[in-house]
């Protein structure tokens, strides 16, 4: 079998990022040509954002791309990975950020809105790791990295769309390393678990308990990301107070929903508005 731990430095690397046109994703995109990148790939939806966050890696002397891409459109994603692949040669790191949110009671949700949830948080997810997998497996090295959230560890109120594909998006990548460990390929996969985050998704939410619970910085989420990366680390809850959930899991479940109502995690989402008022925006 592989071993557990596999470092990637991103000097050097070519790193793709989805969702890299705005939040947690174009820190990243920043951060990894700070740290070296050969060459920063930006995959967005957002032509004028994406645009923007590559102008702005190049302006400082690094070297980047966008690339306009729908996640949704399974052909989009396989022609553009496969145009990547020809401009590039490869992809070291892939990043899967991209992710959006709709933050609304289960029972107003519609169909359309649950079906773009689970396809851009969850089966984009396959469509990008199919494309770029086989080139890493065939040069022995490589690193998938799957932003999920928080909610990915346990469900929360007006998230049963969201939170639900954030379990998915878990489940991928942890049966991704483990298949790969099976099969004795030693490349890095690395799972997040970051409470909420002040970026324009999540606007309007709320924590009660701030000094556990805080809203994250954008900033030190992304560089904390990397930093996991570059050390091989394969699982990273934000903040670390989060991470206690699994432990609590294990109690009885009306002693871990007084629990959770304690901790006000059921009203986080309770004056969330989302993107300039929007709901359902990407990260």
């Amino acid at each position: 079998m592989a071993s557990s731990r596999m470092r990637t430095p991103l000097g050097g690397a070519v790193v793709l990022i989805t969702g890299a046109a705005s939040g947690i994703g174009k820190e990243m995109a920043e951060g990894a040509a700070h740290r070296g990148a050969k060459h920063v790939i930006v995959w967005d939806i957002d032509e004028e954002g994406g645009e923007i966050a590559a102008s702005e890696i190049r302006s400082f002397g690094a070297d980047a791309t966008y690339y306009r891409v729908d996640l949704t459109d399974p052909d989009d994603v396989a022609a553009v990975g496969k145009r990547v692949l020809a401009e590039h040669g490869r992809v070291d790191v892939l990043i899967n950020n991209a992710g959006i949110v709709t933050g609304k009671d289960f029972l107003d949700l519609t169909e359309e809105e649950i079906a773009r949830t689970f396809d851009i948080n969850a089966l984009a997810l396959y469509r990008t790791t199919r494309v770029f997998l086989p080139g890493m497996i065939e040069r022995g090295k490589g690193s998938v990295t799957t932003i999920a959230s928080a909610a990915g560890l346990l469900g929360v109120a007006r998230q049963t769309d969201y939170s639900a594909s954030k379990f998915a998006a878990v489940g991928f990548t942890e049966s991704l390393r483990a298949e790969l460990r099976h099969h004795g390929n030693p490349l890095h996969t690395l799972i997040v678990h970051p409470y909420y985050t002040n970026t324009r998704m999540f606007d309007g939410v709320k924590s009660r308990v701030s000094a556990l619970l805080p809203i994250l910085d954008t900033e030190e989420v992304a560089a904390r990301i990397l930093d996991a990366i570059e050390a091989g680390n394969q699982s990273l809850v934000m903040p670390r107070f989060a991470a206690t959930i699994r432990l609590l899991k294990c109690l009885p479940v009306p002693v871990l929903d007084r629990v959770t109502d304690l901790f006000g995690i059921h009203s986080t989402m309770d004056e969330f508005v989302g993107h300039a008022g929007k709901r359902g925006d990407s990260q």
